[in-house]
């Protein structure tokens, strides 16, 4: 046998060695996450399910990193199968996809009475109070904001999942600038290419007429959102609002949406095959990418996040939660206590919730512990 050969057959047994080393390591080997792991900082949002916090992660190998926790109150979902299977969604789609669009999950655990999901800490705000502030964006700034929606919405539905809530408050900036959509619980997840799906969801505004008219709709509904958000990033305003929720769902099925005046005829092109009713000859992302409007676009440097965002969010020090709503942070940053009889015991309502992501070094820490004991019994079992 020669040196080459010989180094191989070993090359091919350390790989037999390792993978016996590696087997039955799982996510059960990762350490269990629990509330008392995080020092909540401050509150950053509030809903009917629960709130958002800041908060800092006080142990394990990433202590002291920031992240975003959502807790969940178990008792306010769990006689809602809807809610329940929307949050549930929300977990797992977060596990797995991955995109720098689209904000991350680390850590996924549960208590007795709240679920709880912990999250990248993007601190730029949302693109609804950037918007806010200046009313409405250039052509230029919206057309970088869209192109990194775009390519957050491209790969969901690259992987089976429709959005379904795009709107500028799930819209996330971070520090740079950049985009992370957030905010998964309307998500629909599992769908073939042309499969469809008939929920009734969303924002109104954003609402396309074939979910409105509670027909079947697939990843077009997206489409037509993008086309809402273009509209409102250069007007300021959505193009089918009113007061009345009736009248505007009335107006989205049937009105004409009136253009926006000193804008770019490649803004109104893209504009009317967005917001287009015929959900089979609207624009689709190959049709966006190619389009006009994006004539200048480097797609490929868009997708590394090379081009340099049009607004870089002012960030005093890493805790600075000015780009928030001070109505969420001037709260007392403390979880509201549940009553025990708010408990949920059922473990299969909320079975296989618990997550730790891999790439987290309180994941691999002790999982290369196991692994390097496996090593050594292999090794001894060879020898």
């Amino acid at each position: 046998m020669s040196a080459g050969q010989e180094n191989h057959m070993q090359c091919i047994e350390v790989g037999k060695v390792m993978s016996d080393a590696m087997d039955g390591l799982s996510i059960q080997d990762a350490p269990k996450m629990k509330p008392e792991d995080f020092s909540i900082l401050k509150v950053l949002g509030k809903g009917g399910y629960g709130k958002v916090y800041q908060a800092r992660k006080v142990t394990g190998r990433d202590k002291g990193t920031l992240f975003a926790m959502k807790a969940i109150k178990k008792n306010t979902i769990r006689d809602d199968e809807k809610f329940v299977e929307h949050t549930m969604a929300e977990r797992h789609i977060l596990e797995n996809v991955n995109s720098p669009f689209l904000c991350e999950l680390h850590y996924a655990f549960q208590t007795v009475d709240k679920l709880y999901l912990i999250m990248e800490y993007i601190s730029g705000g949302d693109l609804f109070a950037r918007l806010e502030r200046v009313t409405k964006f250039s052509e230029s700034a919206a057309r970088f904001y869209l192109a990194e929606v775009l390519l957050a919405i491209q790969h969901l539905h690259s992987n089976g999942v429709i959005y379904r809530d795009l709107k500028p408050d799930n819209i996330m900036l971070d520090q740079s600038g950049h985009v992370k959509l957030t905010d998964f619980g309307l998500c629909k997840a599992n769908l073939g290419h042309d499969e469809l799906t008939d929920t009734f969801c969303g924002t109104i505004e954003y609402m396309a007429p074939e979910v409105l008219e509670k027909r079947q709709y697939g990843r077009a509904a997206d489409y037509w959102a993008l086309g809402i958000l273009l509209y409102d990033m250069l007007s300021g305003c959505s193009p089918f609002y009113t007061s009345n929720r009736k009248k505007t769902m009335i107006l989205i099925k049937k009105a004409e949406f009136p253009m926006i005046k000193n804008i770019s005829p490649e803004a109104k092109s893209l504009l009317r095959k967005l917001i287009h009713r015929n959900e089979k000859t609207r624009l689709g992302a190959s049709g966006m990418k190619s389009h006009s409007f994006f004539g200048k676009t480097n797609w490929l440097k868009m997708e590394a996040r090379e081009v340099e965002p049009p607004f870089r969010p002012c960030h005093i020090h890493e805790e600075d939660v000015s780009n928030f709503d001070s109505a969420f942070t001037n709260m007392a940053p403390e979880e509201s206590p549940c009553k025990p009889e708010c408990f949920v015991q059922d473990d299969d309502l909320f079975a296989g919730f618990d997550y730790v992501r891999q790439e987290d070094e309180t994941f691999k820490a002790p999982l290369m512990k196991k692994c390097a004991r496996n090593l050594q019994a292999s090794i001894s079992k060879n020898n």
